[in-house]
């Protein structure tokens, strides 16, 4: 057993499926910060459809997701992934050679056609024990982290070095090499539990009439639409208004990324030691409104309108909207999944990621398309103004979301006359307070999660006994 507590075939699933979350997800970053000023040279290249082009990836992921998974469920997860990969390349590599912004657009609504996040997940799932799911997870989403913080630094470097189209090319290489991994490294879990992901109607049912969901759900698709436009207009602001050569702007990103994860570090313990979440979210949230008003009023002065009282912003002011804007949305990027986990419990938790993944890519083509169309019609300052009033609407709706219920995790051994698991299982579940049961009989260990209702009295006459 490695020290991580995973087996060898789980360490390889683990590694195998992050490095190719890395390497998928990075180029995909990669276009972000330099899209919008780099699509302009191609020809009928206006705002609108550069921002179409940016954001018809989301709309097809999420249109996508949930038949590829079901999919998944009869022919097996490799296939799919594989499909998947093959499908992203062919899409990476027309969008390399096309003519003109229309190619692109195509190439990219091919990208997002290659829609397997769900399926890596639960390929991720089969492959995995249940008591070491979370950190496996979690191992995945620092891939991811790692991807973005990467792609906002290389993206406008290899860019600058190649070209929009060099640029594509270095990211179907990346999706060559995701297609090697996915056929030689990532294993092929055997006897996995094929359940079909789709979800009941019961289930879709409860998820969409819980408040507090829906407003993770609202949350993170105004978030990623509020990403998307903002990626079209703050790399002109950069060119247009601070005089920043786009080859320079990797240079920028870095310095604002490695700043916001230095700050967020103590706003996301602050929140948990004293469970301050909610009031540090909400902080955050407003913090992002802040951000967007001060470019707004950045873009709006340098356009020559008139301020209230004659203030005029200077690029001081420009870079404090930008360093806002990053911590914000390091922060919340952080937080909202983990809130989505803690809001459900284990029997809908799959259709509430479902629908919230697909609420997160329906915001990335939004932002793209909505900041395009925006651009084009009312310039940047239309831009950050409309994702100030999505910010402030968010704001108000989060005031309403409830703080996560605090859980506390008991280890129980196993005495030698207990009963059978499941057996076990269901006594424990039947007790006051208690909220998941995991057993795992090779070890005669039980892993308890129990709310503020229990007692730990409440276990004396079963055969078990607190480690």
């Amino acid at each position: 057993m490695s020290p991580t507590g995973f087996s060898p075939t789980e360490s390889r699933a683990v590694a195998s499926l992050a490095s190719l979350y890395l390497v998928r997800m990075l180029g995909l970053f990669m276009l972000l910060p330099v899209m919008s000023v780099y699509a302009r040279d191609f020809p009928q290249a206006s705002p609108f459809l550069i921002g179409l082009a940016l954001g018809i990836y989301g709309l097809a992921q999420a249109c996508l997701q949930l038949p590829l998974g079901m999919l998944s469920d009869r022919v097996g997860r490799k296939p799919v992934v594989i499909g998947g990969q093959l499908v992203f390349l062919a899409g990476t590599l027309v969008a390399a050679f096309a003519g003109s912004i229309w190619g692109i657009i195509l190439g990219r609504a091919l990208q997002g056609g290659g829609a397997v996040a769900s399926t890596l997940m639960a390929l991720l799932a089969d492959a995995t024990r249940e008591q070491n799911r979370s950190k496996a997870m979690a191992s995945v989403g620092a891939s991811i982290g790692v991807s973005f913080a990467l792609s906002l630094v290389l993206g406008p470097i290899v860019t600058g070095w190649a070209g929009l189209k060099g640029l594509f090319l270095a990211i179907a290489l990346l999706a060559a090499l995701g297609l090697v991994l996915a056929i030689w490294v990532v294993p092929y879990p055997v006897g996995a539990d094929r359940r079909a992901t789709a979800p009941s109607r019961k289930v879709l049912g409860q998820v969409i009439r819980d408040p507090q969901l829906l407003r993770l759900d609202a949350g993170v698709l105004v978030l990623h639409f509020i990403l998307t436009a903002s990626f079209m207009a703050v790399p002109r602001v950069l060119v247009d208004d601070l005089g920043i050569p786009r080859e320079s702007h990797g240079a920028i990103y870095g310095w604002l990324l490695g700043g916001s994860f230095v700050a967020m570090i103590p706003l996301l313990v602050f929140a948990e030691r004293r469970r301050k979440v909610r009031s540090v979210f909400l902080a955050v949230v407003g913090l992002i409104a802040a951000a967007m008003a001060l470019l707004c009023a950045w873009t709006a002065a340098a356009a020559g309108y008139v301020l209230p009282g004659g203030w005029h912003p200077g690029a001081v002011a420009a870079f404090a909207g930008l360093a806002m804007f990053f911590l914000a949305l390091n922060y919340l990027e952080a937080t909202l999944p983990s809130l989505m986990s803690r809001a459900t419990r284990p029997d809908n938790r799959g259709t509430a990621s479902g629908l919230y993944s697909t609420c997160q890519f329906l915001g990335a083509f939004m932002g793209g398309a909505g900041g395009g169309y925006a651009l084009q019609h009312g310039g940047l300052t239309a831009v950050f103004g409309i994702c100030t009033a999505l910010a402030c609407g968010w704001l108000l709706l989060a005031f309403g979301m409830s703080g996560p219920e605090y859980l506390r995790s008991i280890t129980l051994s196993l005495l030698p006359e207990a009963p059978s698991a499941e057996e076990l299982s269901a006594s424990l579940k039947a007790l006051a307070g208690v909220r998941e049961v995991l057993i795992v009989s090779g070890e005669s260990l039980a892993y308890v999660q129990v709310d503020s209702q229990f007692d730990d009295t409440h276990l004396l006459g079963l055969p078990v006994r607190t480690v």
